[in-house]
């Protein structure tokens, strides 16, 4: 198999929530592969910024609230001003919420359904209504999670909205398929991301978790771009509705 199936050159990517962490790593490791990438956040990417500049990468800044859905047209007018077309989405922006789940509050519920699971359902919609007007086809990537596929504790709005964007990716999937469209999930495992920093402040919790793992460590970032590549690449053409656990064995335990 040739290399050149992995090759982005000249793709464009629209990146949500990449200004830290995983979503930073993802723009980061399209860039290299060839893709100009449209960074979407709410506050400015400024080391995300910085690492694209010192790397001459194309990087397009966008400053969105994802929790308004109003704001998705205005992501791909400015991606499509600038680049004249979009080929990749990956829907990595989400927020979490900790708490009981007797005490846990309505606000809570709603505003991380409404980011993790209903601007993630209408930004792909968007973004494949682009692919078809193109006649392109294109690639959706969406982040879950290890509760995508567990109840988890303390989270129960989260746990709900991953296990929501895991089975949309199958519902979209089978819909759009047809117009050369792949939409798939990669669910990454306990990484060192800012949304794990108080369970890996939590000892006991610490070391529970890692104790369940078999890669005996918290994921990097970077472990998480090899996949993203594939599944914005020619390579994962015949992919369809599937989420890839990137975990370091967890689920397997």
């Amino acid at each position: 198999m040739s290399l050149e199936m992995f090759n982005l050159d000249g793709k464009v990517a629209i990146v949500t929530g990449c200004n830290t962490g995983l979503g930073q790593a993802m723009a980061l490791g399209l860039a290299e592969a060839g893709c100009s990438v449209v960074g979407v956040n709410r506050s400015a990417p400024t080391e995300t910024v910085a690492k694209m500049n010192a790397a001459g990468y194309n990087f397009l800044d966008l400053r969105v609230d994802l929790s308004d859905q109003s704001e998705i047209p205005k992501i791909i007018q400015r991606c499509l001003l600038v680049y004249k077309k979009v080929d990749i989405l990956v829907n990595n922006a989400g927020i979490i919420r900790r708490e009981d789940a007797l005490d846990f509050s309505e606000q809570d519920w709603d505003d991380v359904m409404n980011v993790n699971s209903k601007t993630a359902f209408f930004l792909s919609q968007a973004v494949a209504k682009q692919f078809i007007a193109q006649n392109s086809g294109g690639k959706i990537i969406n982040i879950a999670s290890m509760l995508s596929f567990q109840g988890g504790i303390r989270v129960p709005s989260y746990t709900a909205s991953k296990s929501a964007l895991m089975g949309v990716t199958k519902a979209m999937a089978n819909e759009w398929a047809k117009h050369n469209i792949n939409v798939n999930a990669i669910a990454p495992g306990y990484m060192e991301t800012n949304n794990t920093e108080a369970l890996r402040a939590d000892q006991q919790r610490n070391a529970a978790i890692l104790e369940r793992i078999p890669a005996q460590r918290w994921g990097k970032p970077d472990d998480i771009v090899g996949p993203c590549v594939f599944l914005a690449s020619n390579a994962a053409n015949y992919i369809n509705g599937y989420t890839i656990a990137v975990d370091g064995g967890w689920l397997a335990r």
